[in-house]
């Protein structure tokens, strides 16, 4: 199944590459989700489930248009809370619980330009063999302490039957909603098709998903996999 068409940015105004990409999806009720999401906002569903994400990932060569990728500013880990919804015209994307980054610039620069809820965290990515292993203590601002510790396994590429309708809903993503000055926005998001790939969970500890609001999940997540796309951020508009 192919996956739905990004769009295509012709003033993106940030530059990305996500890597080492790890999802982990849970279902959750849609009333539990509804409540966390600003007027104007739906929660998508899908198979009758609202779904909560924790994306685990390296941030790399992110930079603004005409402007070179620095070694140190431009690569840090990031570990995201996020869920799916539908705005008033019928625009389908992504709202963030939480986006926990390991530079405090990124952070600041962020919650400036797309209010976005970042928050400074100490946090590692590391990649061996196929294991790969994501940590993050939140510093700023609280809960602090709030954790994710993850080791994960990623497998064979996806067989094209395999890249079925969950799969597309749960990553397939090219547009986010943030509230900047008390108002609900939204970016687009380009990239290509993620190459996914199988993904086992060694070990999760977390509570980001507590600290967002969300009892803690009681089953296991849906897992996929990915060495990661280029993207392109577009400016928010209302």
């Amino acid at each position: 199944m192919q996956a739905p068409p990004s769009p295509h940015l012709t003033h993106p105004v940030m530059y990305h590459r996500w890597s080492e990409m790890t999802f982990m999806h849970w279902r959750y009720p849609p009333a539990a989700i509804q409540r966390l999401l600003p007027p104007g906002l739906t929660v998508e569903t899908f198979d009758g489930a609202a779904w909560v994400g924790l994306t685990t990932f390296l941030m790399e060569d992110v930079r603004a248009p005409g402007v070179p990728a620095l070694p140190w500013l431009s690569r840090f880990p990031e570990t995201n809370v996020r869920t799916y919804v539908r705005d008033e015209l019928g625009r389908d994307g992504v709202w963030f619980l939480s986006l926990d980054a390991g530079r405090l610039l990124a952070v600041l620069g962020a919650r400036a330009t797309y209010g976005l809820p970042y928050f400074w965290s100490r946090m590692a990515v590391r990649a061996v063999g196929e294991r790969r292993g994501y940590r993050c203590r939140r510093r700023l601002p609280g809960p602090v302490g709030a954790r994710c510790d993850a080791i994960v396994e990623v497998g064979p590429p996806f067989a094209e039957p395999e890249r079925d309708e969950l799969a597309h809903f749960l990553t397939a993503r090219y547009r986010l909603f943030t509230t900047v000055a008390g108002r609900t926005a939204t970016a687009q998001i380009e990239h290509p098709d993620w190459p996914l790939r199988h993904a086992r969970l060694v070990r999760l500890d977390q509570d980001l998903l507590q600290a967002g609001g969300l009892d803690a999940p009681d089953h296991p997540p849906v897992l996929h996999g990915s060495p990661g796309v280029p993207v392109r951020i577009g400016m928010w508009t209302r």
